[in-house]
């Protein structure tokens, strides 16, 4: 019933425009093909001049709607460079945005057609066409300068006394890993990757894996002014270390390992303070259309101070100890001394039971 009803709107909106269409002919025919377009190309003039005026009431109202949602201040000094760069584009451009769409619009507007003046054939100015064609390359040749600069400056080797953290990816969480007390990362193998009880394939082997701090919770622990260096990396599919705040993103590529660096600004205390919102969070996300649980893969970071940052990891237990420190006990207890004093031990008690 439904579809006929719709098939039936369908005609009738047809038969409507056809009526209208032959209308349109019969007021050509009666009043005159001359007057009727001279009316018709004001009409199109004015309503040009409309878009145009609305058009930019719209901007207007959107920016007025949307300005609260805008991220608050770059958190980092790579953030700095960016939005320093983005701020510039976006006044040479805009400024070349307005002016040409003023001029389009108010063109449109004066020169409608007219039967008291005729066009004229203009094939080519070349000073004219140097001029458009200079300027915008010299202020292109500009943007792209601070661009490279600024690529430069992220992309370069991180500082030595860096925060070293790993970042791995997987669907749909990320996996953060701290050296331990040595201040070296384990080796790691994808063929021991258990997520039972080892979730980035540390090498039990290799000491350096013992002492190895890992959140599977996707929380990171960063230290304020001084430079994180993030190592990046992916169990299964393509993966985006996606930080706002910061301003930084990179890929996480399955049997590659990729980097980042930044040095962060505030505390989030200081970013709750300067926000006004009590549940402000830096937020990891996935820039990457990773599958279907996409949506959820979110992670935190919590930057602090020196001091908060050296109290807190003190308090961490490695990885090793999390999943196999009982295993270690009974291996103590497997001892062949031990298990000999358990044996008379047990005979002693089998003697006296026996009495």
């Amino acid at each position: 019933m439904s579809g006929f009803i719709i098939t039936a709107l369908v005609i009738l909106v047809f038969i409507v425009i056809y009526q209208l269409a032959k209308a349109s002919e019969y007021t050509v025919v009666i009043q005159g093909e001359e007057k009727v377009a001279a009316k018709t190309n004001r009409l199109m003039a004015w309503l040009m001049l409309a878009f145009f005026v609305l058009g930019l009431f719209g901007l207007y109202k959107c920016h007025i709607y949307l300005v609260d949602m805008l991220l608050p201040e770059s958190a980092s000094n790579h953030g700095d460079n960016y939005e320093f760069m983005l701020k510039w584009t976006l006044i040479v451009t805009g400024i070349v945005f307005f002016l040409t769409h003023i001029m389009l619009f108010y063109y449109i507007f004066k020169y409608q057609a007219s039967d008291k003046r005729k066009a004229v054939f203009y094939s080519h100015n070349n000073t004219v066409e140097v001029l458009w064609t200079t300027i915008p390359a010299i202020a292109l040749l500009i943007l792209v300068i601070i661009g490279l600069r600024n690529w430069s400056i992220m992309m370069d080797v991180a500082p030595k006394d860096s925060l070293q953290v790993e970042v791995t990816g997987k669907q749909f969480a990320w996996v953060i890993r701290y050296p331990g007390p040595d201040g070296v990362f384990g080796q790691t193998d994808f063929r021991l990757i258990n997520d039972a009880n080892n979730v980035v394939g540390l090498d039990w082997d290799d000491p350096a894996s013992r002492d190895d701090i890992i959140f599977e919770n996707g929380q990171m622990h960063l230290i304020k002014d001084q430079p994180a260096h993030l190592i990046i990396k992916s169990r299964d599919v393509i993966h985006n270390v996606g930080l706002p705040h910061f301003r930084m993103k990179m890929d996480a590529v399955p049997g590659i390992v990729t980097t980042m660096w930044f040095t962060p600004k505030f505390t989030s205390q200081e970013m709750i303070d300067k926000t006004g919102n009590p549940d402000f969070v830096y937020e990891i996300a996935c820039d990457q259309m990773c599958g279907t649980g996409h949506y959820s893969m979110r992670g935190t970071i919590i930057v602090e101070t020196q001091q908060r940052f050296d109290a807190w990891l003190n308090q961490q237990t490695s990885y090793y100890d999390q999943h196999y420190g009982e295993a270690e006990v009974v291996e103590e207890v497997t001892d062949p001394s031990v298990i000999e004093e358990e044996e008379e031990s047990n005979d002693e008690l089998a003697i006296v039971d026996n009495n």
